[in-house]
Parts: structure tokens; C-alpha cells; sequence
């Protein structure tokens, strides 16, 4: 089950859910992940010093996901995919056009918690 996120409501969808990772890949194509907390500025996810794998990965690839792993048994994981750039070199700051955020889960754990306060059927976090 997915349930897409508004670009524009990120700020607010991240007060759910604590650390993440940044999913950077090379230019073999090798994944790295590793734990951010980012904020949102302006509509730009903002992640200081994702480190220098990281941040060399970014510069062959541009392309990241951000993911948030639930709080709760059977929660939403939050989905962020977007094109990073990277501010003050290889120890610097990754910032992240986010292009899409989704809540997702599997259905079979459709018994957990409903997806912010407006439930599971709801297409944007909203109040």
C-alpha cells in the first residue's frame, strides 16, 4: 500500500519519523546508505555532512532516496526520491530536490497504524 506525500507537505511528513538514510549509488552502481537527519528548507531537503562517500557518489549521481523507516510496528516507511546537489565540498552539505515522497507498506501490515491524522486513504499529509 502507498499513499503519495505532497512535496510541499515533506516538512511536516518528516515530524513522524526520526533518522533516515540517504541512498546514494556509484558510478558502478554500488549503493551506499547511510544515517542522516535532515531538515527542509525553502522545499529542499537539507542533509549536513552525509560524508564523503556520499558526497563523491553524488557527483556521478545525482539521483537519491531518502528513507525513513517506520516508528511503530507495521507503520509507513517514507519513500523520498530527488536530485541532490552538494554545497561546501566533500565533508559540505547535500541539498535535495525532492521530485516525489510516497508513504508505503506492505499490505499485509495493513493492521498497523493509519497514516498521519488523516488515515490510511488520504493522498497528502495533511493537519
Amino acid at each position: 500500500m502507498s499513499i503519495p506525500v505532497d512535496v510541499a507537505d515533506l516538512a511536516k511528513a518528516l515530524t513522524d519519523f526520526g533518522a533516515g538514510y540517504l541512498l546514494t549509488s556509484s558510478a558502478e552502481g554500488r549503493v551506499k546508505a547511510v544515517t542522516v537527519e535532515p531538515g527542509v528548507e525553502d522545499g529542499v531537503v537539507v542533509v549536513p555532512g552525509p560524508g564523503k562517500g556520499s558526497t563523491a557518489n553524488i557527483a556521478v549521481n545525482p539521483d537519491v532516496t531518502l528513507l525513513f523507516p517506520p516508528r511503530e510496528h507495521h507503520g509507513f516507511t517514507l519513500l523520498v526520491d530527488g536530485t541532490a546537489t552538494v554545497e561546501g565540498g566533500p565533508d559540505g552539505t547535500a541539498r535535495i530536490t525532492p521530485a516525489t515522497a510516497v508513504l508505503h507498506r506492505p499490505a499485509s501490515h495493513a493492521d498497523g497504524p493509519a497514516a498521519g491524522a488523516c488515515g490510511q486513504d488520504c493522498r497528502s499529509i495533511d493537519g
